[in-house]
């Protein structure tokens, strides 16, 4: 308020300076204009004097006449010059009172805003008492306050003594108890919710997936085989198998030094079997022996030139393999550079699996579930055919096939999201992508359905084996039984040890146990049974 009569006070002086100012300069301008005007009569007298001087010295007649003409000149001139000096003072006099009449507006003005700046002081004042009187009262109200707090302290102090002395405990002891009781109820409240809320987001997930991946699977007509690591060569007879052998078994040593294929000839009529964990070696070995066969002249020369030849005749088989399978998925677009690489999966396996099928059987997955999702079935294609790609060079080139198929992918051109689906697709990385989880589902599918793959009893049995160790690894467990072929695990626990949340948590934890220590095809379910019995008998 102070600060509003200050200004207020301010502008009343600076309206009255400027009014002082205004007066003072029209004062300066009427005595401007009445020198003026003396100073034109001083000029009309002077020049009357002056003719009057021109009169006397000339004829009486000519001066009469010429002082006539000068006379009315003259006055002709003083009648201008008083019109002048007349419009000049008019003039003046009518600036003098327009200047007048704004001065007497602006003090009206400067009366006016002195009033309004008085009658705001005289508020202020009013407003100012009324709050001290505020003031005044609060201060009393917060003297109450704060006396009545103490009191309130007080009494809960006498409060949590007498609560302590009945209870038996501190009130550090009993808020700890209090905290616990609290803390154990949440735990309890959030099992519940988070079971409610994954069971519902399983059951309406299961059910979406389940009906894309049956119905790609049924709309999937594949030819599928599985290969083994014996091939059988027929023979036009048994004569045949002694000239295979050669003298003192010269061409039997040459072929499988050359070709790196163990050839087995025993009792079983007009064949022999070749033997090899390289399905590509294997093969060039057959057709270089059918060929051998075929023309009968079996020697170790001949060996080497028909295994050369067989060579070529693998890689342009390849090359046509890569080109069909490449136009059955429908991907025109692939680099020539990569077609022998694809082409050399046909002679690939996994587990039995033919990889080259498995990648188209893959890449017809994959599309079908992206149109089902409604993507552009496109690039899932791509990415779900090229994912197993490194396995072609996995025994050239360090590290895992996921990350040697990335790599490959990557110097051949292929777009981020196709890289990424291929290096992630074992979970080696982490998945950015819808097309990378579409890609690990389509290879589950093809690897995990019935007769796609098959495993030695050796790996199965020991995964059943780590299966219960890591189920019996976790306090509280009683009994584990691996069922359904590995695909399940149930594990019983003791009621004693082991809660109703407890349990929930102890499923996780051995689910992700198996994620993290085992390799399978498929899923595998784990469940934690929990049961408790009373029994009693009646006599």
């Amino acid at each position: 308020m102070q600060l509003l009569a200050i200004v207020a006070v301010v502008l009343a002086i600076v309206l009255v300076g400027l009014t002082l100012v205004v007066v003072s300069m029209v004062r300066n301008q009427q005595q401007a204009q009445k020198q003026a005007a003396r100073r034109v009569v001083e000029a009309e007298k002077q020049e009357r004097t002056r003719l009057q001087a021109l009169v006397a010295k000339v004829d009486p007649l000519a001066r009469k006449a010429e002082a006539d003409e000068i006379i009315a000149a003259a006055r002709a001139e003083a009648e201008r010059v008083r019109a002048e000096a007349e419009r000049a003072r008019g003039e003046s006099e009518k600036a003098s009172r327009l200047e007048r009449d704004r001065v007497e507006k602006l003090l009206q003005e400067v009366e006016r805003r002195e009033r309004r700046v008085g009658e705001r002081e005289d508020q202020n004042a009013g407003l100012q008492r009324k709050l001290d009187e505020r003031l005044g009262d609060l201060e009393l109200t917060l003297a109450e306050l704060d006396l009545r707090r103490a009191t309130l302290d007080e009494a809960e102090a006498q409060q949590h003594k007498e609560i302590a002395r009945i209870a038996g405990m501190t009130s550090e002891e009993a808020r700890a108890e209090l905290l616990a009781q609290v803390e154990h109820q949440a735990r309890l409240q959030a099992v519940q919710l988070s079971r409610e809320i994954e069971a519902e987001g399983r059951r309406d997930g299961e059910q979406r997936a389940r009906q894309i991946i049956v119905g790609a699977i049924q709309r999937l007509a594949t030819e599928q085989t599985t290969e083994s690591v014996v091939t059988t060569v027929p023979l036009p007879g048994d004569e045949m198998k002694g000239r295979i052998i050669g003298r003192e078994g010269r061409n039997i040593r040459a072929f499988e030094q050359t070709t790196g294929v163990n050839v087995m000839i025993d009792d079983t009529p007009e064949s022999v079997l070749l033997s090899s964990f390289d399905p590509v070696r294997r093969e060039v070995a057959r057709l270089t022996l059918t060929e051998l066969v075929a023309d009968g002249r079996i020697h170790p020369a001949r060996i080497e030139e028909v295994y050369e030849r067989s060579k070529r005749r693998i890689d342009e088989i390849c090359l046509r393999a890569a080109e069909d399978a490449v136009t059955e998925v429908g991907l025109t677009d692939i680099d020539p550079g990569l077609l022998p690489t694809i082409g050399a999966l046909q002679y690939r396996t996994s587990y039995g699996q033919n990889v080259l099928k498995h990648l188209v059987e893959c890449a017809h997955l994959a599309g079908l579930m992206a149109s089902e999702l409604q993507l552009d079935p496109a690039p899932a294609k791509r990415a779900a055919f090229l994912h197993d790609i490194g396995k072609a060079l996995t025994h050239e080139v360090e590290g895992s096939h996921a990350k040697v198929g990335a790599d490959l992918a990557r110097r051949f051109g292929e777009h981020p999201d196709i890289v990424n689906a291929i290096e992630a697709h074992h979970n080696e990385v982490e998945p950015k992508t819808v097309i990378a989880v579409l890609t690990q589902a389509a290879d589950a599918i093809s690897g995990g359905r019935p007769g796609a793959r098959r495993e030695s009893l050796e790996v199965y049995v020991k995964r059943l084996q780590r299966l219960e160790e890591i189920a019996r690894g976790h306090k509280g467990v009683d009994k584990v039984f691996a069922m359904q072929a590995g695909r399940e695990i149930r594990v019983m626990v003791q009621p004693d040890c082991v809660d109703d949340a407890a349990t929930h948590v102890m499923a996780k934890e051995i689910a992700k146990q198996v994620e993290a220590e085992l390799t399978y095809p498929g899923s595998i379910k784990v469940t934690v049974v929990r049961e408790s019995r009373a029994t009693e008998t009646a006599h």
